[in-house]
């Protein structure tokens, strides 16, 4: 419905738009913007009056009131519970009413804030008053305040202006949708301007107003559009009516024609919304961060680029509304199942093949607006004027300290290492006896002398 997604897609800090990207963009979404303005004026259901309540048949009234006392005395599947009513006409009064009991029947404890169904003929009569749900006002309250604190400690300001957007979201649905359906306009036309609308409110107050914020709405606008237009043609094709359980009691009760295939497609639209604005920004943000981080690439290397970074995101969206409706119609599917008919005739009943309609129809939406909003984006991103990142300054060095210049104290000269050991040291006996190293050279640059032969010892008597 609204910007419902987990993710924080940040769509700011970026650089100026230049004169032609901004040229780009009014070409492409005003048109966009003041059709889905003209829509809106043509299908709002100025100077009609709703008849509600009694002026249309209903003359039950909600009724508060407290369970003060519960008896099992009044039947084998049937329990008297007693309550005592908060406001209407019969205020503080106590009245005890029969429930049914058994399974699948509401179990009521003392204390239990109820609501009842008054049909408005005699209010101290038991009989004028049904047990019909419980009050859970407080409870959801409570809720909504988690949530709000949740948003806003993790957004901040972003996260307060996601409040505000999913708020007006709101506001769009009750003042424009359901008045606009409720007055006999085309359920499928209502809900395309009402998206449109919700686009441009949620994503510009969520993002800001910027290029790529821009470029989202494009892509969120075309893939809706081919939503209705898919959903228009297969719903036809495929014999759907609309009408289930809910459907038939509201028909019943306005008592007018409404164009039910149209119902079901609007809550088609309706519901891939959200998930539409998560794909759309993320794949905005991935082609501008791809052109900042190198402003050389093309128009066709953006797209590839970013169409590969889509792929990835593509599996997972798809698997969450596939799982969204699967879940809605779960109590159907199981009922259906102990019904003995086989998968083929169970898949193709009619609450059933609505609820495969809006899934795949959905599903091929956003797995359009991957290259949809890629191409988009590489569209304008490639004309963008990215601004070089400037190089810090430098910090200037430091000015030299005048160093004080000491003078060196000098320092006693070392003292000769004492010698030790053999001075001849490496002489060989066998060359002769030792000389010094003069008279050593000189004697090898003269001839050499033989040396005399040794002396033979003698082992016997001279």
């Amino acid at each position: 419905m609204g910007h419902g997604h987990g993710h924080s897609h940040a769509l700011k800090d970026e650089e100026p738009a230049s004169e032609r990207v901004r040229t780009l963009l009014m070409w492409l979404l005003v048109p966009l913007a003041l059709a889905t303005l003209v829509g809106a004026a043509l299908l709002y259901p100025f100077g009609h009056e709703q008849k509600t309540g009694a002026a249309i048949g209903l003359h039950q009234k909600p009724v508060a009131a407290v369970v003060t006392g519960v008896a099992e005395n009044c039947g084998e599947k049937c329990i008297a519970v007693t309550v005592r009513m908060t406001d209407g006409d019969a205020n503080g009064q106590s009245i005890t009413i029969p429930s049914p009991h058994g399974p699948g029947a509401p179990h009521f404890q003392l204390g239990d804030e109820v609501v009842l169904s008054y049909s408005g003929s005699q209010p101290q009569a038991p009989e004028s008053y049904q047990i019909v749900d419980f009050q859970r006002g407080w409870s959801l309250v409570i809720l909504a305040v988690l949530f709000a604190a949740a948003v806003l400690l993790l957004g901040r300001w972003q996260g307060f202006a996601a409040l505000g957007a999913l708020l007006l979201s709101f506001v769009v649905l009750v003042l424009f949708v359901m008045p606009s359906i409720l007055a006999g306009k085309s359920p499928l036309l209502v809900a395309v301007v009402g998206a449109g609308l919700i686009m441009f409110v949620v994503l510009y107050l969520t993002h800001g107003i910027s290029a790529r914020t821009s470029t989202a709405v494009l892509g969120t606008l075309v893939s809706l559009s081919l939503i209705g237009v898919l959903g228009a043609l297969f719903s036809a094709l495929a014999s759907l009516t609309g009408l289930d359980e809910d459907t038939i009691n509201l028909v019943t009760v306005l008592g007018t024609d409404i164009d039910t295939r149209g119902l079901l497609l609007a809550g088609t639209l309706i519901g891939a919304l959200g998930v539409l604005d998560d794909v759309t920004v993320t794949q905005t943000s991935a082609v501008w961060e791809l052109r900042r981080a190198n402003d050389k690439l093309t128009w066709r290397e953006l797209f590839a680029a970013g169409s590969r970074i889509g792929r990835d995101h593509m599996s997972s969206v798809v698997n969450t509304l596939v799982m969204a409706y699967a879940g809605a119609a779960l109590p159907l599917l199981l009922a259906i199942s102990l019904a003995g008919r086989s998968m083929g005739e169970i898949l193709t009943a009619q609450q059933i093949a609505q609820e495969i309609v809006r899934t795949l129809v959905g599903s091929i939406g956003l797995v359009a607006a991957i290259p949809v909003t890629t191409a988009l984006a590489a569209l304008v991103a490639v004309r963008q004027e990215v601004t070089p990142t400037a190089a810090p300054e430098p910090e200037p060095e430091p000015e030299p300290k005048t160093k004080t210049v000491k003078r060196a104290k000098p320092q006693p000269k070392p003292r000769p290492a004492r010698i030790e050991g053999d001075l001849f040291t490496g002489y060989d006996p066998d060359k002769g006896p030792w000389e010094r190293p003069s008279e050593r050279a000189a004697r090898r640059a003269a001839p050499a002398r033989q040396a005399p032969p040794a002396r033979r010892r003698s082992s016997g008597s001279p």
